[in-house]
């Protein structure tokens, strides 16, 4: 139960959520775990949760002195990185003929521009053989109605992914992408639609599932500890679908 003994992992979007779920694994595993998020009110609340050695740093992944910062409390607080999960993302919901450059704006500073800057502010301080990982998302191979920035936003990061997975070569880091489907996360309670409209919708996805149900935020975890550990040493520039088979039918 120490795949990640010693090592140093960062987590964006770790208020809640898979980044919450990854932390706890990760902690559990003996890493010592950065969590950030925006909310100070609900790293607070998890800070009196969690066990292990851990920090947490209120950071708006979208702000590019937040990136920096970020970085900077974390090798302040452990030294170099060994793990870095960029994680955090949002998904609001627009038909094409309601996009508003407000709407594109906060999206790709959110979903492309944080993970690209994190990534740059990070790399001079992980380690050579470390692991960067990205939430990706089932959206960026198949349509949803509403989807379509968020859709691109995906599609860009994992084209960054890609061309990551080269620049990082020579130092033995390797970069691989989760894609959630369905997964049960307040996510879906932030898309800016009524109630109902969301209770709806998740049934529609479920029912579109192989397995018939919406996946867990700890089913996302448990793949995110196997990306970040020994036991995945030889994978590298991947986008693993955690969907229950959503995408592949």
């Amino acid at each position: 139960m120490n795949k990640l003994h010693n090592k140093v992992a960062v987590i964006t979007g770790a208020n809640s959520g898979i980044g919450l779920a990854t932390a706890k694994l990760y902690l559990k595993e003996g890493a010592k775990v950065v969590l950030a998020g925006r909310r100070q009110e609900a790293l607070d609340q998890i800070a009196n949760e969690l066990e292990g050695e851990f920090i947490t740093v209120k950071a708006d992944v979208s702000i590019a002195d937040d990136n920096k910062r970020l970085i900077q409390e974390a090798t302040a607080a452990f030294g170099s990185i060994d793990i870095l999960f960029l994680n955090a993302g949002i998904a609001p919901v627009a038909p094409t003929t309601d996009i508003t450059e407000a709407h594109y704006d906060e999206i790709f500073n959110t979903n492309v521009k944080g993970p690209i800057l994190a990534t740059k502010e990070a790399l001079p301080h992980l380690n050579d053989g470390g692991t960067i990982l990205f939430t990706s998302s089932i959206v960026n191979q198949k349509g949803f109605d509403g989807l379509g920035v968020y859709s691109a936003s995906k599609g860009a990061l994992r084209s960054f992914a890609r061309v990551l997975t080269s620049e990082v070569k020579s130092r033995g880091i390797r970069v691989n992408s989760i894609a959630p489907g369905p997964i049960d996360t307040p996510i879906y309670g932030k898309m800016g639609l009524p109630e109902a409209v969301v209770e709806e919708m998740g049934k529609g996805f479920a029912q579109q599932v192989p397995l018939a149900r919406f996946g867990t935020s700890e089913e996302i975890a448990k793949t995110a500890l196997f990306l970040a550990s020994e036991d995945a040493s030889y994978i590298n520039g991947i986008e693993l679908e955690v969907d229950g088979g959503l995408s592949q039918i």
